[in-house]
């Protein structure tokens, strides 16, 4: 593929990601992106790498592709911070996962068997041995879940690195570049009509998130099943005595939101997040805030002092299971990399490896196998 023209549609970490890949391994990379570079869900996300916290029982199949993306996280990072020179702020402090109340703590006693059932490693904590970890939390912690291997970076460094590593190893970028319409003939992927005009390629990739479904030219049939799932987030800025170090997640049995609180190597702590479906909506609400305030003021009541520095939304692309959609297509030359939902930051390392992969020798590995459209065009 070294001669070939690779065309992404999208430019946030997934694009980029995919598309560094693929200019390190020699082949010729444009990215068309319809606002600015990595500033839609890639930027809007908190950065957990917790395929531990968020395992479910009926998602084997999801939990092992985070689970395999994370174990790649190291050399992920290495790379990019050397090609990029910089940090992405990768922090390996773990994740505590607590609850408020007796109902708080049933919930959590029901996630902490299934994380058992799955093999996974995790500890039980009472609330005093979760307080020794992180001093602030609440009095009223009853209980904890010690996920000591579930990370975090700082997604907007990454969003950064990646744009930089991408154009330094020689990859052609174009912001407010809107994909018109993809072209398509006797079933194959021949190009994308934009602005300027037609562009050719050899490859097509869509890795539009939430605007996949939007990209025209597609059959009906294989339209992306991929929807705006919008979520609203907060940052404060820690102060002396009111910090913390690990992620720190909620269960509310009778809360309508449980938060999750992320701590970023610059002071500031990251307080989400709502999940609604609410379309293309990416307004901030009163009611929104008054959740995610209220849920970081009871894990940690010292946030109540702590100072308000930004307000944001944004749209995570969910897939009609929620799970990501990737690999090969019905159309010759078209690979889609979308729908990762809440997992995008942590699942971009395996996307990034496997659809490069894909593209450069054409083999679909097992770990994305299950991923393909083809689940939804049964």
């Amino acid at each position: 593929m070294a001669h070939k023209k690779i065309i992404i549609i999208g430019g946030g970490v997934i694009g980029l990601g995919i598309g560094w890949q693929l200019v390190k391994a020699g082949a010729s990379v444009t990215i068309h992106e319809r606002g600015e570079t990595g500033r839609a869900a890639s930027w809007a996300a908190a950065g957990m790498l917790a395929p531990l916290a968020e395992a479910h029982t009926e998602e084997s199949a999801l939990l092992k592709l985070g689970c395999e993306s994370l174990a790649r996280y190291p050399q992920w990072v290495d790379a990019l911070e050397s090609d990029a020179e910089m940090s992405i702020g990768y922090r390996a402090e773990g994740t505590l996962i607590i609850g408020l109340e007796p109902d708080d703590t049933h919930q959590l006693r029901h996630l902490y068997t299934a994380q058992q059932d799955l093999g996974l490693d995790v500890e039980w904590l009472s609330g005093r041995e979760a307080r020794e970890i992180e001093p602030v939390l609440s009095p009223r912690v009853t209980a904890a879940i010690h996920c000591a291997t579930d990370y975090q970076v700082d997604n907007r460094l990454m969003v950064t690195a990646l744009q930089h590593a991408y154009q330094t190893c020689g990859g052609m970028l174009y912001e407010k570049s809107a994909v018109e319409k993809i072209v398509i003939e006797n079933g194959t992927a021949t190009g994308v009509q934009t602005q300027d005009g037609f562009q050719a390629a050899d490859r097509l990739i869509l890795a539009a998130g939430c605007w996949s479904a939007q990209v025209k030219g597609l059959p009906d049939t294989i339209v992306p099943p991929v929807r705006p799932v919008k979520g609203q987030m907060l940052a404060l800025q820690m102060e002396a005595g009111i910090a913390i170090n690990s992620v720190i997640r909620t269960v509310r049995a009778r809360y309508p939101t449980s938060v999750y609180l992320v701590p970023r190597t610059d002071g500031r702590l990251i307080v989400g997040a709502t999940s609604e479906e609410m379309g293309f909506d990416t307004r901030l609400t009163s009611g929104g805030v008054f959740e995610l305030l209220r849920g970081a003021w009871e894990a940690v009541p010292g946030t109540y002092e702590l100072p308000l520095l930004e307000t944001w939304a944004g749209l995570r692309p969910g897939s009609r299971d929620n799970a990501p959609i990737l690999g090969k297509t019905p159309i010759n030359n078209l690979i889609y990399a979308t729908g990762h939902y809440r997992n995008g930051i942590l699942l971009t390392p395996v996307t990034s490896y496997e659809i490069a992969k894909l593209v450069l020798t054409g083999e679909t590995s097992e770990i994305i196998a299950p991923f393909q459209l083809d689940r939804f065009l049964k």
